[in-house]
């Protein structure tokens, strides 16, 4: 099966050109979601009462506070964080592929006065969502399963924030995902960046052990190129008013680089990831 070049003329690399249509694509997308929501809902509701059961209250019970709060306070803003970057990543890539080549539903949009730019921005703009409702249901999950423990999981007003960081965490997943489909030669392709990038962020960017414990090079690597780490930051220190350390600062006077970070590598891998696709496309 091979793809049908949707443009003969050559792509150069630019600023994106997009408009409302968009939101078109997006709502595309939403309506298969909402048509198939039973599917999609179960795991994203079942993975973090999995993570819950198995790390807070099974491993928890084996470990002594982390700074000062017990290890379930600890791990629940990072499964919010874990949580979005699976649903983003999942789907620009392996979502945004099959679209793409084998339903051939990307074909059939730009066949419209929507542009090959607006159908790669409106898959970012719903990678972004499917990782806020990601988030979203995580955050639930742990706010009703604080009744269950000595001590609420949310002890902070600014929880209310986590749909925006969601939703801007999930916008730089989309992008960094939709890199690798833009290059993927099969749906197999994916199994490099699961295994070499999303992996290693889900076990090394504080999530379920201080960063602090790695040794500063570590550490400083994973500021450097892990973005679950600006994400859990962000959770965390809006989740649980943290006071967890890294190079001797607090982690909230962190939050303001983990902002910056987020946005410019948002931004670099929008406008790269649609000129990559559209380069894909065009050939």
């Amino acid at each position: 099966m091979t793809e049908v070049n949707i443009r003969k003329s050559p792509a150069k690399f630019s600023i994106p050109k997009i408009s409302y249509r968009v939101w078109i694509v997006w709502r595309r997308n939403a309506d298969v979601f909402m048509k198939t929501i039973g599917v999609n809902f179960l795991p994203s509701l079942l993975e973090p009462i999995i993570y819950l059961f198995a790390f807070g209250f099974g491993l928890g019970g084996f470990i002594p506070e982390i700074n000062g709060s017990p290890y379930i306070n600890f791990i629940a803003p990072a499964l919010v964080a874990i949580s979005l970057m699976n649903g983003a990543f999942f789907e620009c890539t392996y979502g945004s592929f099959v679209r793409m080549y084998y339903q051939k539903t990307f074909d059939a949009i730009v066949a419209t006065p929507i542009s090959v730019e607006e159908v790669i921005a409106g898959e970012l703009l719903w990678g972004a969502t499917r990782g806020t409702i990601n988030g979203t249901i995580v955050l639930t999950v742990i706010g009703i399963s604080g009744f269950f423990v000595s001590q609420p999981l949310i002890t902070s007003p600014l929880f209310l924030l986590i749909p925006v960081i969601a939703f801007f965490g999930g916008l730089m997943l989309s992008g960094i995902a939709m890199c690798f489909t833009a290059v993927a030669p099969s749906i197999d392709f994916f199994n490099y960046p699961f295994f070499l990038l999303i992996t290693p962020m889900m076990f090394l960017s504080g999530t379920f052990f201080p960063l602090a414990s790695l040794p500063e090079t570590a550490q400083g690597l994973a500021l450097a190129v892990l973005p679950l780490t600006h994400i859990v930051n962000l959770t965390r220190g809006t989740l649980t008013g943290s006071t967890e350390t890294l190079f001797g600062l607090n982690i909230h006077a962190l939050i303001p680089l983990s902002l910056i970070w987020i946005a410019i590598v948002t931004i670099a891998f929008f406008i790269i990831s649609i000129n990559l696709m559209k380069k894909r496309l065009t050939r």
